[in-house]
């Protein structure tokens, strides 16, 4: 039996025992880089207020087999179809933090202001850092929606350990979860990790997402580095069509650090390419400064690679928050 709080199970390819990997990608930064990277400068300033789009009083619900995305902020997203309202790494608070006086604090408002959200019925959790997993919006979730919540393996004791009344579905990659009869979500692999604090890395799984829907799937990619892309090759092989792919562009600088768990836009073209989405959305951007490189620069880095691979700009577009992007036959 290993030494992880979190989660207990049996060995698997991507699980030791006690801490969880990727398969021939073993996770190489230290704490001596961390702090390398913390104190090596080069951080460009980012402004104390970035407005975001209108922000949206959405549908009580979309019916039918169109898609709507409307982007809450950095990671945050309300997915809508068929019926169904979807929370994808819900952030409601002020700074994506263990604290609530220190860390990354917003520079825009929520999209979506939280009282004005439609009845949830699901909310997704891709892992346990702090700009995706926020247990105080988990909670007022819990409160006033009773939704279901589903993570990846581990996740769900990290919630229950600070609200004994969040129960979670803790799931593996490889599962597929049925929302309705018509829609469900997949659990697939990311090159990524996992921490709450500095004694536990690794113990909590992390995932990127696949939804079903009636008009093919919908790849959200939480956070990732580019490797060497073969899990993205892999979703195209095993979803077929892929119509939207949900892809991070920021958080990427400095690249000894970063590149291992974080793309940048160049490599989100690439993971475009790679698993053949029709049309990708940026996220992980524009919210919290969690890295060196500006607030804009990638949008401005985006604009480059789409114009260096042929891509284009409406095939891989952004949104700030409040921003809506939709799907339809």
């Amino acid at each position: 039996m290993g030494r992880n709080p979190y989660y207990q199970g049996p060995r698997s390819d991507h699980f030791d025992g006690e801490r969880f990997f990727v398969p021939g990608h073993p996770f190489s930064k230290s704490r001596r880089d961390l702090l390398k990277w913390q104190f090596g400068g080069g951080r460009e300033a980012w402004p104390s207020d970035y407005a975001g789009e209108t922000i949206r009083r959405p549908a009580e619900k979309v019916i039918g087999t169109a898609v709507r995305i409307t982007a809450i902020g950095h990671a945050s997203f309300l997915l809508q179809t068929e019926g169904l309202n979807i929370l994808i790494d819900p952030v409601w608070s002020e700074r994506a933090s263990p604290v609530s006086w220190a860390g990354p604090k917003r520079v825009n408002p929520p999209g979506i202001v939280f009282d004005t959200l439609p009845p949830i019925d699901a909310v997704l959790v891709s892992h346990n850092h702090y700009d995706h997993l926020d247990i105080d919006t988990l909670s007022r979730l819990r409160r006033t929606h009773r939704c279901r919540i589903l993570t990846p393996l581990g996740n769900d004791a990290i919630m229950k350990a600070k609200d004994s009344e969040l129960v979670a579905e803790a799931y593996d990659w490889g599962a597929r979860v049925a929302l309705s009869h018509r829609v469900a979500v997949h659990f697939e692999p990311s090159y990524h990790w996992s921490a709450r604090g500095l004694g536990d890395r690794m113990m909590a799984l992390w995932a990127a997402f696949v939804f079903e829907t009636p008009l093919g799937a919908v790849y959200h990619i939480a956070d990732t580095g580019y490797r060497d892309g073969q899990v993205f090759r892999d979703m195209r092989r095993k979803h077929g069509r892929i119509r939207l792919a949900v892809i991070p562009i920021g958080a990427y600088e400095p690249r000894w650090f970063m590149r291992d768990q974080h793309v940048n836009p160049e490599e989100a073209v690439r993971i475009l390419s790679d698993c053949g989405a029709v049309r990708a959305l940026g996220h992980h951007w524009g919210t919290f400064r969690l890295t060196n490189e500006g607030i804009e620069e990638p949008l401005r880095a985006l604009a480059t690679a789409l114009h260096g691979s042929g891509v284009q700009p409406e095939r891989f577009q952004t949104r700030k928050p409040g921003g809506v992007f939709e799907i339809f036959d």
